[in-house]
């Protein structure tokens, strides 16, 4: 790769890592291309990236931007996985994938700019996904004003009972 090539890719690295909201270092020593193949597949299939870079040109990439952070841990092979939109999904996809291939190491990485461990990771992981997330706040903000309806009917209910009670006891007085 000649000098003009590792600029383009510095830029181009530095232009993706600019835009993320989740970047996630992994060690894919021992891995097959196939399953290489097979984990970019379905990363890409849920809109992710997957890039291998030389530890340079990547810590060249992060300088004076907020994936700096992603510096430290900068040893050894990297594979830079990237999620612009949803950063537990980028964290699923990984870890799912790293429970069938044990090859896969995931290291650590950010989210949005702050400097994460393999062990936020997995708890990234077992988190909701974003659209279960909303539809539990969703039932949650229903929750109030549906208690509130019923709490009305009731006292609605209970005035028709009273009522419907007071006319039988007139009919019944007047037979």
């Amino acid at each position: 790769m000649n000098r003009s090539e590792k600029e383009a890719l510095v830029q181009e690295m530095a232009e993706r890592l600019g835009r993320a909201r989740a970047v996630i270092l992994t060690d894919f020593r021992g891995l097959k291309v196939e399953k290489m193949t097979e984990l970019r597949a379905q990363l890409k299939e849920k809109g992710l990236d997957y890039k291998v870079v030389k530890n340079t040109l990547l810590r060249r990439a992060t300088e004076g931007t907020s994936s700096a952070v992603l510096a430290d841990g900068l040893e050894g092979p990297n594979g830079v996985a990237i999620s612009y939109e949803d950063p537990v999904e980028l964290a699923k996809v990984l870890k799912d994938f790293a429970k069938i291939n044990d090859k896969l190491v995931l290291k650590g990485g950010m989210v949005e700019g702050k400097a994460i461990g393999a062990d936020q990771i997995d708890a990234l992981a077992k988190l909701p996904a974003k659209e279960q997330l909303l539809a539990m706040l969703l039932g949650t903000m229903n929750g109030v004003p549906r208690g509130f309806v019923t709490v009305l009917a009731q006292v609605i209910r209970g005035l028709l009972n009273a009522l419907k009670a007071i006319e039988e006891q007139k009919a019944e007085n007047a037979a």
